[in-house]
């Protein structure tokens, strides 16, 4: 069934390719409907391009993959459930089996990405403090984190390729991580690994906290490395809560070039549905128009 309905989200991505950015949301945030394809309609209606999916059981996530390509393209997949229905972030786990249950999970889902034709996997290394041994003065946390995820990409990145899809490395904050929390790092795990099928999955929140200058870094890694985006303002809400300059980000991003998705990966305000999905709509018309001011200022 996906195989069929992925023909038709291809055509649909391939109409929007000329296009410098799409938007697209997370289908968890969208609550204007019923059911999945009720509120996919919605946010199509509202000028939403693509929809990331979120962590699931992977037959669910393939049964909302269904619903999502009925009306429009699978942007990405973010975040990983095992059997159990536990999030999965593992690839740095000092325990072996963890490490490989982990990658067993992403070829699961990469497999999935590539047949519906969506940019990745959203992958964030790992959450919290180090969990590897500090083997100094042979290996530091650091080095041996860094040597880990340059062997998984070694490993990933060839998969997804084969499948057509790609491993979207997330750098995440220091309050959330304490591993790969700039885009640099990212690019240079990917520099070392010297492979095709990973890219990065550049966040505007991270990146708001991270980064000293938001728009030159995406000026120096979106052309090249970013494969997807999350948008979420500095309130972690909808862009337009808060004092991130979206203009200048995307500015950065026309002048690049790029033509990858921008998906909102956030809270959304609001204390009822009614209220979010209001606020929602507000939000995506904030961001079209910064859309159009930036390509207008390029």
């Amino acid at each position: 069934m996906i195989e069929v309905v992925s023909a038709a989200s291809r055509v649909l991505q391939r109409a929007t390719q000329e296009r410098n950015m799409k938007l697209s949301v997370q289908v968890r945030l969208i609550e204007a409907g019923r059911t999945i394809k009720d509120n996919v309609k919605w946010a199509k209606d509202h000028g939403v391009e693509g929809i990331e999916l979120t962590a699931e059981p992977h037959e669910d996530l393939k049964r909302t993959a269904e619903a999502v390509l009925n009306v429009l393209p699978v942007s990405s997949i973010c975040g990983m459930f095992d059997e159990q229905g536990q999030l999965v972030f593992d690839l740095l786990a000092p325990e072996v089996e963890k490490r490989r249950q982990a990658v067993e999970l992403l070829k699961a889902n990469l497999r999935l990405a590539g047949q519906v034709g969506a940019a990745g996997q959203v992958v964030p290394p790992m959450f919290g403090p180090p969990r590897v041994p500090d083997l100094s003065p042979m290996a530091d946390p650091a080095k041996i984190q860094d040597e880990l995820m340059v062997a998984h990409c070694r490993v990933l990145g060839p998969f997804a390729a084969k499948h057509n899809t790609k491993v979207l490395l997330e750098p995440l904050n220091r309050y959330e991580q304490s591993y790969m929390r700039t885009q640099e790092h990212g690019a240079r795990i990917m520099r070392r690994a010297k492979v095709k099928g990973v890219a990065l999955l550049s966040d505007l929140f991270h990146m708001h906290i991270e980064e000293t200058d938001t728009p030159a870094t995406l000026r120096a890694v979106a052309g090249k490395y970013t494969g997807s985006m999350h948008l979420a303002d500095n309130t972690r809400m909808e862009p337009g809560t808060g004092d991130i300059d979206f203009v200048a980000a995307f500015r950065a991003l026309a002048k690049v070039r790029y033509t990858g998705y921008m998906a909102y990966e956030c809270a959304i305000s609001g204390s009822s549905r009614k209220q979010r999905t209001r606020n929602l709509a507000k939000s995506l018309r904030y961001m079209r128009a910064c859309i159009a001011k930036a390509k207008r200022a390029r």
